[in-house]
């Protein structure tokens, strides 16, 4: 990796290669990228490991102004005899990070599992009581909102609205609230900061 000039993060089997550049540039940091992957299959050869190209994904990161830059460039990565187009969004530990960064899919894509979840709760709220969907929500809902959310520090307010529904929600289902009802008094009961304190 040294030898390429190119950065890695290893998370047990998971393995990001990574580095930056101007847009002018992107074909030697692309054949880069490409000779460390070759390199790396080559020993994992060596020790009976198999890359597997099939897992592979590629992106690119940067403004909307320079990735337009790269529309004309070749920004494939070469894993083996496979070519790896690059994603609009790649999923990293549960994270959905899109190129430009906005974070918008990733939330997107955790107030859909969370409602999904908040519906199902809903069928059983009557028969489990109020401790129990409590300790349910925190353990179904709120740890998924909790999940990294550090990443979306200074991210818009508006970007947030999804999440901060999911929250309103849970403290509906907890108490049995309507849609009309105000939320305030219950987040406060529970001892909820709104989603953007805890970010």
């Amino acid at each position: 990796m040294n030898r390429h000039a190119v950065r890695s993060h290893v998370y047990a089997d998971d393995t990001q290669f990574y580095n930056s550049c101007r847009p002018s540039v992107i074909d030697s940091l692309r054949a880069r990228l490409s000779h460390c992957v070759f390199d790396t299959d080559l020993w994992c050869r060596c020790c009976r490991l198999q890359l597997n190209a099939n897992k592979t994904e590629a992106i690119w990161f940067g403004s909307k102004s320079n990735l337009s830059k790269l529309s004309t460039a070749n920004t494939s990565v070469q894993v083996g005899s496979a070519t790896i187009h690059p994603s609009a969004v790649v999923c990293d530990l549960g994270l959905h990070l899109d190129s430009e960064l906005s974070m918008k899919h990733h939330v997107a894509k955790v107030a859909a599992v969370c409602f999904y979840h908040l519906r199902r709760l809903r069928q059983i709220r009557r028969r489990v009581g109020t401790e129990v969907t409590i300790r349910l929500v925190l353990a179904v809902v709120i740890s998924r909102l909790e999940y990294c959310n550090s990443l979306l520090a200074g991210v818009p307010l508006a970007t947030l609205g999804p999440l901060q529904r999911v929250q309103n929600a849970a403290a509906r289902l907890i108490f049995e609230l309507t849609p009309r009802d105000h939320i305030i008094p219950s987040l406060l009961q529970l001892h909820w900061l709104p989603v953007a304190h805890r970010v």
